[in-house]
């Protein structure tokens, strides 16, 4: 085992979408020095970078943890699939680009229920903020930001004869699902540019990478955050066949997203103490809700046979 030689303020896990903005907020004024972690490579396949590509990032175990659920009677007994990114950008860097952000009500809710800043009317600045929209700056959106967002440039014939037979049934047509309202049906907007794809590591993780004071280290996959009187003072990864070990003066943060996080923490004895035992972890802090109550939504595919040849098929 060896110990990292240099030290740092804060160590941040997992180089997604959230962790792409840490480094790149925690270094911005050159006071603190960060240490990145990701479990995956670099962003530097061209599929990557190319939106047609993101088809070829569903089966490959180089950028995607080829995540599934466990076989249930619901599903048919079935593992339904559950692809994660693993490579600077995280999911952000193999997913299909649609910018949708949460419900005005979800936000709401997690204020009433005690998380203070986290309202409708607070996290919009922040929305704001971050965004390079294409339309221009205005109530919803904001211009100037490091992530690129755009309507398609192409609308499809198909897309439009759906869009237009919802509103003949009295749906409403929704020209911004990021606006006053996410109802309705139309065309979601996407994160890109120039016809490239805007991920958190090409939006944050770029600009931020030619920093003294960030350090990035891939193919570094945590196993444990290191514990001393209840609190992280480090983290140990396994990185070229070999364990290492990193310590931080200030915190430990991280963003491996919601299934990597809370599997850490476990890990590290934070969790179920039963749980933890039966797999012989030993328990620093029982906590039955980590790892707990996770949801996902099931993306249900429609298929249907065209008159005309508008399909996508022979690209």
């Amino acid at each position: 085992m060896s110990e990292e030689s240099e030290a740092c303020d804060y160590i941040v896990v997992g180089a997604g979408s959230a962790g792409c903005v840490l480094a790149n907020r925690l270094t911005a004024s050159g006071r603190y020095r960060v240490l990145l972690l990701e479990a995956g490579g670099r962003d530097s396949s061209p599929w990557i970078h190319i939106p047609l590509g993101y088809g070829r990032h569903f089966a490959n175990p180089a950028i995607n943890w080829l995540y599934a659920g466990e076989p249930d009677a619901a599903t048919g007994n079935r593992r339904i699939s559950q692809p994660r990114g693993k490579v600077l950008g995280g999911s952000s860097s193999i997913n299909g680009l649609v910018y949708i952000r949460g419900q005005h009500e979800d936000y709401d809710h997690w204020r009433q229920l005690g998380c203070i800043g986290w309202g409708r009317d607070d996290v919009l600045p922040y929305f704001r903020k971050s965004e390079d929209q294409q339309r221009g700056a205005d109530e919803w959106h904001g211009a100037g930001g490091p992530l690129a967002v755009c309507d398609p440039s192409e609308p499809h014939p198909v897309c439009d004869a759906f869009i237009a037979a919802a509103e003949a049934c009295g749906y409403p047509r929704n020209g911004d699902f990021n606006g006053a309202t996410q109802e309705g049906f139309g065309y979601v907007q996407v994160t890109l540019r120039k016809g490239r794809r805007s991920s958190a590591a090409t939006a944050y993780l770029r600009p931020a990478k030619g920093r003294a004071n960030l350090r990035i280290v891939t193919q570094a996959h945590a196993t444990r955050v290191l514990l001393k009187d209840r609190r992280a003072i480090g983290v140990e990864y396994v990185r070229g066949g070999s364990t290492r070990r990193a310590m931080a003066c200030g915190e430990v943060l991280l963003a491996g997203g919601a299934f990597n996080s809370p599997q850490l923490l476990q890990l590290s004895g934070i969790g179920p103490a039963a749980l933890l035992r039966s797999h012989g972890i030993s328990v620093w802090v029982d906590r039955r809700d980590a790892g707990a109550n996770l949801q996902d939504h099931y993306n249900g595919r429609l298929t249907w046979e065209c008159t005309r040849p508008v399909t996508l098929n022979d690209v």
